[in-house]
């Protein structure tokens, strides 16, 4: 089955290229020019990844993506002109899975979104004679159905921070770097920037420790990397 996705973009020679070359990759695309337009065919409809300007008329895509990130895990690709290290920690910090600057190449593009549906297909087709519902201190996930519960109170995860949680949980007390945490979960080579993993490990914290900075459950191993206790 062909994937579907949909990509937001307000410059229309950007949104036509992309369109073409996706398609010819067979992908299935659909097209919102404006933030407004692109809230109205998320829910019109269901979609395997969202690319997503920053920079839009009438609605911006950081707003898109907190009404979507309200309502849906799926992976959010960020494609801007915006490209300091702060914009991109920013728009991750919100919830997306991937940042893309412009200019970019379509080998890259392809291989960043063929990257993020290729990694969130295999938790959706995820064996179920697995265990699925770990609990760790207060912590109950559910890696099948993408469900965290702290203290009997859902909290809403990325899809990224999720797929890192997960990756701890399903392998307690062993140690990560910041390296294999990248090529496991973003399923690319790791090139030294550590912004990506710090912004979505602090994210995490946030979320599941009452004291990010002093952390219960993923410690960090200085100059090492990270490991999950609590079992």
């Amino acid at each position: 089955m062909n994937n579907r996705i949909l990509f937001v973009e307000d410059d229309e020679s950007i949104r036509e290229m992309v369109e073409s070359y996706l398609t010819k990759e067979g992908f299935l695309i659909t097209t919102a020019k404006d933030g407004v337009e692109a809230v109205s065919a998320f829910f019109s409809d269901t979609f395997d990844l969202i690319i997503l300007d920053i920079m839009m008329p009438k609605l911006d895509g950081l707003e898109v993506m907190k009404i979507i990130r309200e309502k849906s895990t799926v992976p959010i690709l960020i494609m801007s002109a915006k490209d300091s290290d702060t914009d991109q920690a920013h728009g991750l910090g919100l919830g997306a899975d991937d940042y893309l600057c412009k200019p970019f190449s379509m080998v890259q593009l392809v291989a960043r979104v063929k990257a993020q549906i290729r990694r969130a297909t295999q938790y959706s087709h995820q064996n179920e004679t697995e265990q699925t519902i770990y609990v760790i201190g207060d912590l109950k996930i559910d890696i099948l159905n993408y469900f965290v519960m702290k203290e009997n109170k859902p909290i809403k995860l990325t899809s990224k921070e999720f797929e890192i949680l997960k990756l701890f949980v399903t392998h307690p007390n062993r140690v990560y770097t910041k390296a294999q945490i990248y090529e496991l979960i973003w399923n690319d080579d790791y090139y030294g920037d550590e912004n990506i993993i710090n912004v979505h490990m602090r994210r995490l914290r946030e979320k599941i420790e009452n004291d990010p900075s002093n952390p219960q459950y993923i410690k960090t191993l200085w100059g090492i990397g990270y490991k999950l206790e609590g079992q």
